[in-house]
């Protein structure tokens, strides 16, 4: 009988690890990489001298952070009249004109995306969100890593409703927030077409003979009448809807920031807009199997840079303005830490300035950046400020953390390398000053750190460089 027992318990361990392990994101399966927030993955640091591998001019500007995908790097832009792009692009670029691997855009995307994808690496899939402020509806997309191709999409109309912020990608899930539609959870590998339900390999094979044929039908309208032939585009392949599991928070909630996954639980943040007197401002921790609320804690001020998880606690970020330049002065931010399990709160700081993108959280410091150009560190276990560093430039952009080093982009395009225990500097690069970049620019979506290297773009929507050209940088050593 305690044969049977130990057997019997050590099953129910195993399923329940199995469950919790399930309910972990990959690496860059969630925005910034991991709960962390931490925008890198390998804990490598960047360089000791740093020098621009390879840039890229744009007319488009960049809101979304850089991701990894493989040995290539995910950029989303918004160009003239909100003409969405995205694209994949070879870190390994070489040569005076580095060309992206593959890029999409209209008619198959129908509004701009600064949503960061969450990668699914395992399935060789990127999901990503699309819609801004100013659209009414957005759609959820899954497409192949390897060539952008469409597996499945998932409509979102509503008024204020867009997906804004980046999913999450765990236990085959995908979890994100929908503005005025609340919280969405989608099956990842499982979708339907005219009423039948297919996983995502069956839809790719699908999707490749529909291309052939397309493909097909296009070279006889060549032949046949090559002025009117017009090539085939993603928006004429099959449009499998994936399985929604739940649906939250709609109306009454507005999430524009990326949501969190710890375990068992989805952290949900949402602010109220003044403007229109709709959301609140509080951070829901949601069941990940049904959405039912576990807690709920209230907010002083609107969460846009979203939750961070590091342990038993909880950090997130306040901010009375949005990512808006001419708001920033007299702009007030504030830190609010709490346990995870309860979602009482551990500790609250009143910051000087806006934080409006996340924290990244490493070695037991809680990092954010500020409106006033200041990188502050705090204790996760109690509040107290570690250190400051003054970049002596407005930041909007979350700051990153690989190797014991922090890295911070500014809105004059300068990027900012300092010792995490310290804050003591290690190198400042201005972009705009260098031979190989020559273009000033905003940084909105943060440095991503990944194998030794950095990557930052540009984004000139407003402020002193508005409508001037933008830039993709990949960073590495001199």
């Amino acid at each position: 009988m305690p044969v049977l027992k130990l057997i019997v318990s050590l099953w129910v361990l195993c399923i329940l690890c199995g469950e919790s392990l399930a309910a972990d994101p990959a690496p860059w399966g969630t925005y910034r990489g991991n709960p962390q927030r931490t925008g890198n993955t390998d804990n490598q640091p960047g360089p000791d001298k740093p020098a621009v591998l390879w840039a890229v001019k744009s007319q488009d500007h960049f809101v979304a952070s850089p991701v990894p995908v493989g040995d290539k790097i995910y950029l989303s832009g918004l160009g003239g009249f909100n003409r969405p792009t995205i694209a994949l692009f070879p870190v390994a670029g070489k040569g005076p004109k580095i060309e992206p691997v593959w890029s999409k855009s209209a008619p198959y995307l129908k509004f701009a995306t600064v949503s960061s994808p969450a990668v699914a690496a395992d399935k060789g899939v990127l999901v990503f969100g699309d819609g801004m402020h100013q659209d009414s509806g957005g759609w959820l997309h899954c497409v192949t890593a390897e060539t952008g191709r469409p597996l499945w999409q998932l409509p979102v109309p509503g008024d204020l409703v867009h997906l804004e912020g980046s999913p999450t990608i765990a236990g085959g899930r995908v979890y994100i927030g929908g503005g005025a539609a609340g919280v969405i959870c989608v099956e990842l590998d499982k979708a339907t077409l005219d009423g039948k339900e297919l996983d995502l390999a069956t839809i790719a094979k699908m999707q490749e003979e529909r291309w052939k044929e397309l493909l097909a039908k296009y070279e006889e309208q060549k032949k046949k009448d090559p002025d009117f032939a017009i090539p085939p585009s993603d928006d004429s392949l099959y449009k499998p809807s994936p399985k929604k599991v739940w649906q939250v928070g709609a109306v009454k909630w507005h999430v524009d920031a990326p949501v969190n996954v710890a375990g068992d639980k989805i952290l949900v943040p949402t602010s109220y807009l003044d403007k229109e007197k709709t959301g609140e401002r509080a951070l829901y921790a949601l069941d990940a199997a049904t959405g039912d609320t576990i807690w709920k804690a209230d907010l002083t001020l609107n969460p846009w840079g979203g939750a961070s998880v590091a342990g038993d606690t909880v950090i997130v970020p306040g901010s009375s303005i949005g990512y808006y330049y001419n708001e920033i002065k007299g702009a007030k931010g504030d830190l609010t830490a709490l346990d995870l399990a309860t979602g009482k709160p551990k500790w609250r700081k009143d910051v000087p300035a806006g934080i409006v993108g996340c924290v990244a959280i490493a070695d037991g410091l809680a990092v954010c950046s500020g409106s006033d150009g200041k990188v502050r560190a705090y204790r996760v276990a109690d509040g107290d400020r570690a250190w400051i560093y003054d970049a002596k430039m407005p930041i909007f952009a979350p700051p990153a953390i690989a190797g014991g080093v922090v890295y911070a982009a500014d809105l004059q395009g300068t990027v900012h390398a300092f010792d995490l225990k310290t804050g003591a500097p290690k190198w400042v690069l201005p972009l705009a000053k260098d031979p190989a970049v020559m273009a000033p620019g905003m940084v909105y979506g943060g440095v991503t750190v990944q194998g030794g290297k950095l990557f930052v773009a540009t984004c000139n929507l407003e402020g002193p460089f508005a409508r001037k050209d933008t830039v993709i940088v990949c960073i590495g050593q001199k």
